[in-house]
């Protein structure tokens, strides 16, 4: 996989480093706690793993950033392809599925298209499996595979 990366050094002693591969990116950063605790996407930065689970996130802040918060005018489209569908149904065991239906249905709004709703099931299930993306790659065609270089 070629990949470029980008060092960022911000105010404060906060060091971003951005890693861009093909198709995503994956971001570092390295910093200190905030005066008076912080929270976000990345975990509350209190030490304990623990409560940094996707659906401990979810359940703190949201399952997406509050428009008011949003650093960008637009958001990017959701996209839902047919792979996330079928690894969705295939590996996402039926307790867990359950669960993130529920929260899901609870914290969108009722006029959520089935994409957004698919979204949220998918993160909630696969937010903290670092191999979400190998095995999503499983279900890509060969040519899909090919076209990213993947064996």
């Amino acid at each position: 996989w070629a990949k470029n990366i980008v060092h960022m050094q911000l105010p404060n002693g906060i060091t971003l480093t951005v890693y861009r591969w093909g198709n995503y990116l994956d971001l570092r950063i390295q910093m200190k706690p905030l005066p008076g605790g912080q929270d976000g996407t990345c975990g509350n930065f209190n030490g304990m793993a623990s409560d940094d689970t996707t659906q401990a996130i979810f359940e703190r802040i949201g399952i997406r950033v509050g428009q008011g918060d949003m650093l960008f005018k637009d958001r990017a489209p959701i996209k839902f392809t047919e792979e996330m569908a079928e690894m969705l149904h295939t590996d996402c065991v039926a307790d867990q599925l359950s669960t993130s239906r529920e929260y899901c249905q609870k914290e969108l709004p009722a006029s959520a298209s089935t994409i957004q709703v698919n979204s949220c099931l998918y993160d909630f299930c696969f937010g903290m499996n670092e191999h979400a993306l190998r095995t999503a790659k499983t279900f890509a065609t060969q040519a899909e595979r090919e076209a990213l270089g993947v064996e």
